[in-house]
């Protein structure tokens, strides 16, 4: 009889310790975090920003800083003139042209340009809620 106690209490026990562990975690089924809880990797968003055209419009923020000057005026980005880029940086001919590019956590700027020829580009890009944007682009040909 003593080793029914036993066995009875030991179940009991076991049955507590379950529910407990269970009540640990504070929302069950979130461990796992989905792609839309993490920020948005950058280079993923970086090659499909040049790869696919709409997808770049709908990560552009119009009014978009910066312009086109071509000597002749400046001229402010809009969904109307912007035109779309396609090439990215780690593809620029570099035996003649200069590139420069810096990177934190949540900015990305990149340069190119033609030495003492008035051209040059610009972009930056910026975390904005985990998923990144085109916030910058100048287009110089002076």
């Amino acid at each position: 009889m003593k080793s029914n106690h036993h066995i009875c209490l030991f179940l009991l026990t076991c049955f507590i310790a379950v529910l407990s562990l269970a009540g640990c975690n504070p929302k069950s089924g979130s461990t796992n975090t989905t792609s839309t809880d993490s920020i948005e990797n950058f280079d993923k968003f970086y090659d499909r920003f040049y790869k696919d055209s709409v997808f770049q419009m709908s990560r552009i923020q119009f009014p978009l800083a910066g312009g086109i000057s071509d000597g002749q005026g400046e001229e402010k980005w809009t969904k109307e003139n912007w035109i779309p880029l396609k090439m990215k940086i780690t593809e620029v001919d570099t035996t003649e042209y200069k590139t420069s590019s810096y990177k934190t956590d949540s900015l990305y700027s990149e340069k190119i340009w033609l030495d003492n020829s008035g051209f040059w580009q610009e972009y930056t890009f910026k975390l904005i809620n985990k998923k990144w944007f085109l916030v910058y682009a100048e287009d110089s040909n002076n």
